[in-house]
């Protein structure tokens, strides 16, 4: 394939485009501010309604801007990331009595609400069954699926699985599971967290994922398996994170080995 040509020329929209987000990265146009109309951009670009119109809708794209039914095309401000990590499982952060999405959400002042749309006894995903070392053509696992809201906007989608033989008759089967939530009832099953072991990727999302998320076209997500093992080195727990990556970032402080 031959390479793109740096020489070559932008298509009209692309560079109305990119000359409006350096302004709005240098600052010239701020949060909240309204763009030009289309025929304004058209006319200082010295290009077509239509193109004005595309440019745009490629900043929309990106997420730099908004429009408002009837009052225009409006800079976004900018998002304050998510930012989950290792301390996410910490016992410093369960004393506080909230799970780690609620105090996220409580930090950035922002309202958390937590859909439970599913809890059923599945055939767990074969990546899943390795890890929880459980039989991938069985019923084995419990699927707890779990949707995360931030002023109501949707943030990330969490697919727990817990192992069946454990979870059956507990209030790991209820969507309201207690003080301390599902690591509390695990704790009283005898599974310690001690460890974690988080495998981190970036792709594109499912179309179910992306409506569930309401994600623009474009915008990947942040995936993260996770897997807690216990006081004796076994898995018990093995949950999926669906992240949006507009709006979620990963930090990690982790020690290192000698």
């Amino acid at each position: 394939m031959t390479p793109p040509n740096p020489s070559t020329p932008q298509q009209p929209s692309r560079r109305i485009a990119e000359d409006l987000r350096r302004q709005i990265e240098r600052g010239e146009l701020r949060s909240g501010d309204k763009l030009p109309s289309e025929r304004a951009l058209a006319e200082k670009y010295g290009s077509a309604r239509n193109t004005a119109r595309e440019a745009v809708r490629l900043l929309a794209e990106q997420g730099l801007v908004t429009a408002k039914h009837g009052s225009g095309v409006f800079v976004r401000e900018p998002q304050r990331l998510f930012r989950f990590g290792s301390d996410r499982y910490s016992l410093k952060n369960r004393e506080t009595g909230l799970t780690p999405f609620r105090l996220e959400a409580k930090r950035q002042g922002k309202v958390a609400r937590i859909e439970v749309p599913s809890i059923a006894r599945e055939k767990p995903p074969a990546d899943v069954a390795e890890r929880l070392k459980v039989p991938a053509d069985e019923e084995s696992v419990v699927h707890r699926e779990n949707h995360y809201f931030a002023d109501d906007e949707p943030v990330q989608i969490v697919s727990t699985y817990l192992r069946w033989e454990e979870a059956q008759g507990t209030l790991l089967m209820q969507q309201k599971t207690g003080k301390d939530g599902i690591y509390g009832r695990l704790e009283e099953l005898g599974h310690v967290m001690t460890r974690v072991r988080d495998e981190i990727s970036a792709r594109m999302p499912t179309p179910e994922e992306a409506a569930i998320l309401d994600l623009l076209p474009g915008v990947p997500v942040l995936e993260v398996l996770h897997t807690s093992l216990d006081q004796g080195g076994t898995p018990f727990e093995v949950s999926r994170y669906v992240h949006r990556a507009d709006q979620t970032g990963l930090l990690y402080e982790l020690p290192v080995e000698q």
